[in-house]
């Protein structure tokens, strides 16, 4: 997949341009179904399929007190249009203030003048608005499409399970740990995206060594301990991970920490970006009386995991 982070990079494409522009927090069902128009448009007519989206998130940007976490940071949202929808090309713009200014006009406008072999049919979600003061619409793309000979497709909100898929409901979901209903909602398990990092070693003392992860920007389920599964460094592996604040090691921690136990792994994964899925919630964060409890309690934890997964 090529990645751009220009408009003016629509360029160094080739063939007419099929888009599916959004946000796409989450890469949910209704997300793909968006995606997938524009990606089955241009494979029928030999075009090529692009998916424009931006970073940050805009409400980020315009409305910084009241962004939620992410469902997808845009390097793990990268990572799933790639490995997971097989796209073209994916344009990143960075939205600013500045570019906040824009019309949708103008905006549709700047994406057809740089598209060297035109743009030859644009996807979105059929509620979605865009532009400042969202003046850009589904009407609006069809007026100008009659003008720039461009075809639209205004896709539909999907429901499953009886539930409209939206990024909201999957973010309160994960937030209570209901992944039955984010995985329905996403068409996948929930996972974040995260690098390891060093931490105290702790794990290895007790033979159970851990990852510990920095998590970028996104929504996590509540404290506890879970089944998982990690791919990164080019492998997976299932694993137990606790997300909390450590509360047996002296001191503890002051923010949540993800640390996962990966079964058979046996050389350092230090500073490797991995995707981590939560499966199955196993049971709430303890404290134990010392580390030959915790020692113990990780034990069952792992066989309750190796059941699970």
């Amino acid at each position: 997949m090529e990645v751009l982070n220009d408009i003016a990079d629509l360029e160094r494409l080739s063939g007419p341009l099929h888009l599916a522009i959004g946000v796409f927090d989450g890469v949910h069902l209704g997300h793909q179904a968006v995606i997938n128009a524009a990606k089955e448009s241009a494979a029928s007519t030999g075009g090529t399929s692009v998916v424009v989206t931006f970073d940050p998130h805009p409400v980020q940007v315009l409305s910084p007190q009241n962004a939620p976490r992410l469902l997808t940071a845009s390097a793990h949202k990268l990572s799933i249009l790639d490995r997971v929808l097989k796209i073209d090309s994916a344009l990143f713009i960075s939205f600013s203030r500045k570019f906040s200014e824009q019309t949708g006009e103008e905006f549709i406008r700047d994406l057809i003048g740089h598209s060297h072999d035109g743009i030859s049919r644009i996807c979105v979600g059929e509620q979605w608005q865009f532009g400042k003061g969202r003046s850009g619409d589904i009407a609006l793309l069809k007026k100008l499409g009659e003008e720039l000979s461009f075809s639209v497709t205004g896709v539909r909100t999907i429901e499953a399970k009886g539930m409209r898929v939206s990024s909201t409901r999957i973010r309160e979901a994960v937030g209570a740990g209901d992944f039955s209903v984010a995985r329905a909602l996403m068409g996948r398990s929930y996972a974040v995206l995260g690098t390891v990092i060093e931490g105290q070693k702790l794990g290895r003392t007790i033979g159970f060594p851990t990852a510990n992860f920095t998590v970028y920007h996104e929504q996590l389920p509540p404290t506890g301990v879970y089944a998982v599964r990690a791919r990164g460094a080019g492998d997976s592996w299932d694993g137990v991970a606790n997300l909390g604040y450590r509360p047996t090691v002296k001191g503890g921690e002051i923010k949540r920490l993800l640390e996962v136990h990966l079964f058979d792994l046996d050389y350092e994964i230090y500073g490797e970006e991995m995707e981590v899925e939560f499966v199955q919630y196993i049971r709430p964060e303890q404290k134990f009386d010392g580390v030959d409890a915790l020692k113990e309690q990780i034990g069952r934890d792992v066989k309750v995991a190796k059941q699970v997964l």
